[in-house]
């Protein structure tokens, strides 16, 4: 597998790929089978915007059909225990937990973590937990699967193309979409649309204060990961940054979209019964 090859079907969909540390020479020459799986898995990844806005910003539907697409394949969940001993007797330990491992026959390991919508601190748990897991041999590379620029930049128009494709311009209207915002962010969107002085359209209101609340500054995106790398936050583990775009936000399921967030909601209240 040649170097200009690693991630082109991604690529070619404006996915962001950054390498760092030799990682993109280390994938190539070792890991082309899991640079295969992960394309296959990212490549089929979507989120109809349904999922964002009945999920309030959660993590999605569509995030979580790529864990279970990765764990399909062999990247699964992994506690990391390392011990230090001296003269035989342990002295410390420490547990690392990382979402997405794949073991090679070989025995080394690609550790991956996805920080969908989180808060950007999680960056560092995850860049220091690479860095120990590489120190001690643990794993060979560290890949973290995040929104990338476009995806974040453009949060607020993708919401207001949904309310604009669904007609909805009313706080009403949004509960048969499966959210329901809090007192508070009814008392701060109804300011707004009908103050006095220069009332805003509700659809404007709303995409600005669900976007600010959900997917602000503070949360997991690109920027944000790719300053803590640059500061060297991780180093020297090799590194793989992953940015999903915007493209991946589908507008054609409809109501349909809605049904495996109620059947998970209902499951998760059963489950809660016993």
């Amino acid at each position: 597998m040649g170097w200009k090859k690693l991630f082109e079907s991604l690529i070619a969909r404006d996915f962001q790929i950054a390498f760092h540390a030799h990682a993109r020479a280390i994938l190539a020459a070792d890991f082309p089978r899991a640079v295969d799986e992960l394309e296959q898995a990212l490549a089929g990844a979507t989120i109809p915007i349904e999922e964002i806005i009945a999920g309030g910003g959660g993590e999605s539907k569509g995030t979580q059909r790529l864990r279970k697409a990765l764990s399909a394949v062999g990247w699964i969940k992994t506690n990391f225990m390392v011990e230090k001993r001296i003269n035989g007797a342990p002295r410390e330990s420490q547990s690392h937990e990382v979402d997405h491992v794949r073991a090679m026959p070989d025995g080394t390991r690609i550790a991956l973590e996805i920080e969908w919508n989180n808060k950007d601190p999680f960056y560092d748990r995850d860049l220091e937990n690479f860095k120990r897991l590489h120190g001690d041999g643990a794993i060979s590379i560290g890949i973290i699967v995040t929104r990338g620029t476009s995806l974040h930049a453009n949060m607020r128009d993708l919401v207001r193309r949904f309310l604009d494709d669904r007609k909805i311009d009313g706080i009403e209207e949004l509960r048969q979409w499966g959210y329901d915002p809090t007192s508070k962010q009814r008392a701060a969107i109804l300011k707004r649309i009908t103050r006095e002085k220069n009332p805003r359209d509700f659809r404007d209101v709303f995409a600005e204060k669900f976007v600010a609340d959900k997917f602000g500054e503070a949360t997991t995106h690109w920027r944000k990961l790719a300053d803590r790398v640059q500061r060297g936050v991780g180093n020297p583990c090799p590194l793989v940054l992953i940015g999903l775009p915007d493209g991946i936000v589908t507008f054609d399921e409809g109501k349909p979209a809605l049904a495996e967030i109620e059947a998970a909601e209902m499951e998760a209240e059963q489950l809660s019964l016993f």
